[in-house]
């Protein structure tokens, strides 16, 4: 079993990443924010976990251990499998998946493509008792100017990019920003935009 890599970053895609580890390449499926962040040349550490199947075999990382756990519950949810549950951790986080499993919501999952109806309200039933929110359910954006990261992150959604990205995003802006770009909408997206590039599409 291949639990984690530690390499240098060959090739990124949208939703997968090379990493060299120690003269060998090897292709991993990641979370949106991960795809976007990884950078050729650099190094790169992910929890890992490898599926079998009779015709392949994958590898599917994360940033977080966190994420590697959740991944694990959503593909024992009958209808998920690996690449929708990939979908879901590109979307949300893993507090806002707990958050939703507490709430008995299951509208956050049918907004993930390949989730419909029926297993969104299956991941609700079969994951509740079984994750719990930890803290807010994007990463903490500083404290002032919540509201203006809420906006940025609603702006950045509007132009395309997955809500956990742009959360995540907005945040880390945020924090890096002074007490007067995180005071207004348009110089926070501003720097927010110019950290995340182009989007990947």
């Amino acid at each position: 079993m291949i639990s984690s890599l530690h390499g240098t970053v060959l090739y990124t895609s949208s939703d997968h990443v090379v990493v060299d580890v120690g003269g060998v390449g090897f292709s991993v499926a990641v979370p949106a924010d991960v795809a976007h962040t990884a950078t050729v040349g650099e190094r790169l550490r992910l929890h890992t976990s490898l599926i079998v199947r009779e015709d392949a075999l994958s590898l599917y990382g994360f940033a977080e251990r966190d994420e590697l756990e959740i991944f694990g519950l959503l593909i024992s949810v009958t209808g998920v499998g690996p690449k929708s549950a990939l979908g879901v951790l590109s979307h949300l986080t893993v507090d806002q998946i707990a958050e939703a499993v507490t709430a008995e919501d299951d509208a956050p999952f049918r907004r993930v493509s390949g989730i419909g109806p029926k297993t969104a309200k299956l991941i609700v039933v079969q994951l509740a008792g079984k994750v719990h929110p930890t803290g807010p359910a994007s990463k903490p954006a500083a404290g002032t100017g919540s509201d203006v990261v809420a906006q940025v992150t609603a702006a950045l959604v509007g132009l395309g990019w997955s809500e956990k990205v742009a959360a995540e995003a907005a945040a880390q802006t945020a924090e890096e920003a002074s007490e007067a770009e995180r005071s207004a909408v348009a110089p926070l997206l501003r720097r927010t935009l110019a950290l995340l590039g182009p989007a990947r599409v």
